[in-house]
């Protein structure tokens, strides 16, 4: 579901810092060539949540969860900077009561829990989370909010510079009730960490999708192998790194060794075509196809 409107943007603007002092993105105005689309990733999870109760079936929650089996690990790189990165010393997981005594207001906590999309929400102190749930910005209780997942605090997994905490609490108490139309975020995760960081990349339709992939997602394979995926903008490669999240590592693996056969088997038709001009034919990709470029790395 989803709404999709054209805005018009500024065609210029610095990229750091994309947040004013204060910690308040000042860019209201609308934004060209930019699809302005809803993600329901998180009403998604919900609606997997909601038919297991009805259903009578066991809290996917409560279903055994290894992070280290599941979770995919992987690196984000805007040009040669390494902006985000989850690695096996960012997956340890915490009961939500856990959580009550390690959590600090400005805090982003990552909920987690097997083929769900992860849940991303703002500490703000007393107990209490704001967080994009359902396309509405709300209030709610950390323990709530948890719906009984484990999680994590997610503070070091994006680089940038985080805002202060009064402003990051602010920026996410400002935004409840914000909801439908009225949102600029995608995801509960970029929700949380515009709060955070107040980079406008995080909002939908922050870059302008032009020229060169300047985003890398760096996917881990095994110890000495990892698969790159190129996007445009930052907003484009959350989506991306949540849906491997939801899938679980074993699909992505799976899904990545089938691309990467396919690859090698196009190189061998290449070298075949070396050696006998002209008995390949041409292929174009199918219109208004978005090209995303895959490496292997030894």
């Amino acid at each position: 579901m989803g709404n999709q409107v054209e805005k018009l943007t500024h065609l210029n603007y610095k990229e750091v810092p994309t947040a004013d002092p204060t910690g308040m993105d000042r860019d209201e105005g609308p934004r060209i060539g930019v699809s302005y689309i809803f993600s329901n990733d998180d009403d998604e999870l919900e609606q997997q949540q909601d038919s297991v109760h009805d259903l009578g079936g066991e809290h996917p929650a409560l279903q055994p969860y290894d992070p280290q089996l599941h979770e995919v690990e992987c690196s984000v790189y805007y040009r040669d900077e390494c902006i985000y990165q989850k690695s096996g010393g960012h997956l340890s997981t915490y009961t939500p009561e856990n959580l009550l005594n390690r959590c600090k207001p400005g805090d982003l906590v990552e909920f987690v829990c097997q083929a769900q999309y992860p849940h991303w929400v703002v500490y703000v102190g007393d107990f209490q989370v704001v967080h994009l749930h359902r396309l509405e910005v709300v209030n709610s209780f950390l323990t709530d909010a948890s719906q009984g997942r484990r999680g994590r605090i997610a503070n070091q997994l994006y680089r940038y510079k985080p805002l202060s905490p009064a402003t990051v609490v602010r920026n996410a108490l400002e935004q409840v009730g914000c909801k439908d139309r009225d949102l600029s975020w995608r995801n509960s995760e970029c929700f949380a960490a515009w709060c955070r960081y107040g980079k406008r990349e995080f909002k939908i339709g922050g870059e302008l999708r032009i020229g060169k992939q300047p985003y890398r997602l760096q996917i881990r394979l095994g110890d000495k192998r990892s698969h790159t995926l190129e996007f445009q903008s930052l907003e484009d490669l959350i989506m991306e790194k949540r849906r491997n999240d939801q899938i679980g590592r074993a699909a992505v693996i799976q899904e990545l060794s089938s691309h990467l056969q396919a690859a090698e088997e196009e190189e061998e038709e290449e070298e075949e075509e070396d050696h006998h001009p002209g008995a390949r034919t041409g292929r174009l990709d199918a219109p208004g196809h978005e090209h995303v470029t895959g490496s292997a790395l030894q």
